[in-house]
């Protein structure tokens, strides 16, 4: 018998200072029996961060072709595509040529992906966001994490702070360079 997802609900009041994007968000989150917590979270951020109309969860982990964050518009056009995690760069290559726009958020240590990148021809990578969430910061925020949560996220010149259960937490967002 296959296990089922555990859904998770955010309760997230979200001021991405950077963007002007100021919102109150209600999230129901299914974690996929394979997922870590940390993945999970990143998931959550990696919405949060690129959060405007259109933008929802993607089938992700439970479907291997769709992104982890979609975001469309009214007609249902895919406007763009979001990964989390280490995508490889034939993956990349299929989003950028079905989105107009492509970012990924690693939580794991981007050394080695920009490494398994380089080389590799991927179609209009120049236009392709490459984003390390801070370790620490993600992994405090999994080891927290309850059925109901409830968040305070602030971006500020590249910092991401949470406030969480009265904890403050806070690491920077670092920009990638795409490799040669």
């Amino acid at each position: 018998m296959a296990l089922g997802s555990t859904l998770y609900t955010f309760q997230i009041d979200l001021s991405d200072v950077d963007r002007g994007v100021y919102e109150q968000l209600s999230l129901r989150v299914p974690q996929h029996p394979s997922e870590s917590e940390v993945g999970l979270v990143a998931r959550v951020l990696a919405l949060c961060l690129e959060h405007e109309e259109g933008a929802a969860l993607g089938g992700g982990v439970s479907d291997g072709e769709a992104p982890s964050v979609v975001v469309r518009d009214l007609t249902g056009r895919l406007l763009a595509w979001i990964d989390v995690g280490t995508p490889d760069h034939a993956r990349l290559h299929r989003a950028s040529k079905a989105a107009d726009r492509v970012a990924v958020y690693c939580h794991k240590d981007p050394a080695p992906y920009l490494r398994a990148l380089s080389g590799h021809r991927v179609h209009q990578s120049e236009r392709i966001g490459l984003y390390a969430l801070d370790r620490a910061l993600v992994a405090a925020l999994a080891a927290g994490l309850d059925r109901r949560n409830t968040w305070g996220l602030s971006r500020i010149d590249g910092l991401l702070y949470a406030e969480v259960g009265g904890a403050s937490l806070s690491g920077p967002i670092t920009t990638l360079a795409w490799p040669a």
